[in-house]
């Protein structure tokens, strides 16, 4: 054979041989680089400070029909909220889940959550309940209204938070310690609304016309109306409707005898709060945390909320429970919710100034 041919020959065979080893190697390359890549996440680590039953069930719903497992971490919101900023960059919170406004907005305050951005989010909740960076997101809502003994209180007498420091009074109001969010977030609408000094005033004249020393949640209230203690408690919406509805006979009685009515409707409205969740700043599966929020906030989870713990939704869409709606229709506060975390430490300052225990 001659020199020149098998040359040729031989610089051929070796290009093919090159080539099919460098094609080897490329796809050996791209299965390394296939495995080594992280699978996506099948999971969600929600941080929750509510621990209803029908929320449980929700979650159950949701990883069955996602695939995403729900790992769900209850506890007190401060102390979560503690926790999250103790574990840094290294914490396993997804999202963030409370009661009030004012806790949510602790949580930005803190630099915990991160914007989120969602379409179907901004369907299903009113901009009233999101906040203005869209760091977090309402899930329900509840009013603080009046509950009263129907023997010894016409629904007639009642009008405004503003009337029940009035000598008439004296001696007959019932309400739950300042330490308690609620009644923070409800002082923190009244600075909004009228500033702090009229807020004080108020302050004032409620601690002066309790009928004892704050003790207790806002059954306890309801209880102590029903037992003689005071005429008049303030408390959440939803724990009358529980008690209405619960399996203990003793409260379900308490709360029949007792009426509820919305203050304010002629002027500024009755205070309404929320339930609402964030994102995580650090969140590692960010995406499935979204997608939760998504679904808690959709027809089929609001309408849950609604009739299984007497809950207001968020989304207009989905109708109040027959029981809220037997309570009539009112008029909301019409101010930010993120004002009730604005103006927390004005709230409190007046608390401890006045005498709130």
């Amino acid at each position: 054979m001659p020199k020149k041919i098998y040359g040729l020959m031989l610089i051929v065979l070796m290009t093919v041989l090159a080539a099919c080893s460098g094609g080897q190697t490329e796809d050996s390359n791209k299965e390394e680089k296939a495995e080594k890549a992280p699978k996506e996440s099948k999971e969600v680590n929600l941080y929750s400070s509510r621990h209803y039953d029908v929320d449980a069930e929700l979650y159950a719903k949701f990883e069955k029909e996602t695939g995403i497992k729900v790992n769900v971490i209850n506890g007190d919101a401060d102390e979560l909220l503690e926790r999250i900023k103790r574990e840094g960059d290294a914490t396993q919170a997804d999202l963030f889940l409370t009661a009030d406004a004012g806790r949510l907005f602790r949580a930005k305050d803190a630099d915990l959550l991160q914007p989120v951005s969602s379409d179907i989010l901004d369907k299903n909740v009113p901009k009233k309940f999101q906040d203005e960076d869209k760091t977090w997101y309402g899930l329900t809502k509840r009013a603080r209204v009046l509950v009263y003994n129907k023997d010894k209180v016409k629904e007639d007498e009642l009008s405004t938070y503003e009337d029940l420091v009035e000598d008439k009074w004296n001696g007959r109001i019932l309400v739950r310690s300042s330490e308690n969010i609620y009644n923070q977030s409800l002082l923190a609408s009244f600075i909004e609304i009228d500033g702090e000094d009229k807020a004080k005033e108020w302050a004032k004249g409620i601690v002066d016309n309790m009928a004892r020393k704050p003790e207790g949640g806002d059954r306890d209230q309801a209880k102590a109306v029903a037992a003689g203690v005071g005429d008049v408690a303030i408390m959440n919406t939803y724990y009358f409707g529980q008690m209405l509805n619960s399996e203990d006979p003793e409260e379900v009685k308490v709360a029949e005898s007792l009426g509820v009515f919305f203050p304010n409707q002629e002027t500024t409205g009755t205070h309404v709060n929320i339930s609402g969740a964030g994102v995580i700043k650090v969140s590692k599966n960010k995406d499935n945390a979204i997608k939760l929020l998504e679904f808690l906030t959709a027809e089929e989870a609001q309408g849950a909320f609604a009739e299984a713990n007497y809950e207001y939704p968020v989304n207009e869409n989905v109708e109040p429970s027959e029981l809220l709606k037997s309570w009539g229709e009112f008029k909301e506060q019409d101010i930010p919710l993120s004002k009730l975390g604005d103006n927390n430490a004005k709230a409190l300052m007046i608390f401890n100034e006045v005498g709130w225990k």
